[in-house]
Order: structure tokens, then sequence, then C-alpha cells
């Protein structure tokens, strides 16, 4: 009954997770090519709280964000970027028997996660028919202003007392 339970709380918590990373994805600041938001300090804070099933709310919000601000094109790879990102830094920060998760692994997975984003995008944007590689070049600038700021907002929201109790 009680790992019924877990596994309600879990669903519960990343149903509401999701709902937080697209409002975190929809408050941006426009750039020349896309835009600058806060969705990644919510996925790696979900990825503290829910471990690697952090994927799911990560993908869910970040696309339906991209659904419907209009960037249909970027669905399917935000889906899988952003399920990455919550995925690998969830794997790194999951709960593990003395719960105590030491700063060198927190910002190793939040690196890691903004890595993946960075480097997929870029992947994706220079196929020759979506933007090519110049273009795809001049995303790199605010896709890395966009994971220093998530790295920089969420590492210490981490170390809230109020998140340690709902981690699974």
């Amino acid at each position: 009954m009680s790992n019924q339970r877990t596994s309600l709380k879990k669903i519960a918590l990343a149903g509401v997770l999701a709902a937080f990373v697209f409002i975190g994805t929809e408050l941006h600041v426009p750039t020349a090519i896309g835009h600058v938001n806060l969705g990644d300090l919510i996925i790696i804070l979900s990825s503290y709280i829910l471990g690697p099933f952090a994927a799911l709310p990560a993908a869910i919000g970040s696309a339906l964000a991209d659904l419907l601000a209009g960037y249909a094109q970027y669905v399917v790879p935000t889906f899988i970027i952003k399920g990455a990102m919550g995925l690998v830094a969830g794997l790194i920060l999951k709960k593990s028997k003395t719960d105590k998760v030491p700063l060198a692994r927190r910002l190793l997975a939040a690196v890691l996660a903004e890595l993946i984003m960075v480097a997929g995008y870029f992947a994706f944007e220079a196929l020759p028919f979506v933007y090519g590689i110049n273009a795809a070049i001049g995303s790199i600038v605010p896709n890395l202003i966009q994971a220093a700021a998530a790295i920089v907002a969420a590492i210490p929201l981490t170390y809230v007392k109020a998140f340690d109790k709902v981690r699974l």
C-alpha cells in the first residue's frame, strides 16, 4: 500500500511540476532566435525532487509551452531534449540512503542537464531543413545564458528544506 501511495504522490508531483515547467518556460525574455526562460530552473529542481521521473514533467511541460507559444516545430525536439535533461539530472540526484546530496553532485547534475540542452538545440537547429549551422551557432550564447541562470538559481533552491520533505 505504501508503494502505491508513493507512486500516486510521484505522479501528482510530476503533474504539478509539469505545470510549473510550463509556466517557467512561458516566463521568458525574447532573443534573436527563440527565448531565454525559467523552465530549466524548474527542471533541475524537479530532478532533485523526483529523481529520474523528472523526465516526464520536464518533457511534457516544456513541449506544451513550445506548442502553445507557436513553436510547433520545436515540440518533438523539446520533448526529447528536456526529457533527457530531467532524466540525466534525476539519475545523478536520485535519492540515496543517506539522503545527503553533496554540492558537487548537484552541480554536476545541473551542468550536464544544461549541456544536454545547449547541445540538443544546437544539433536540431543545425539541421539544413531547420536553420543551418551558422544560425544554430547564434543560438549557443542565449542557450548558455539560460543554462547559467538556471544553474545559479536552481542550486540554492535544492537546499530549501521544504523540498527535502517532498523528495521521492
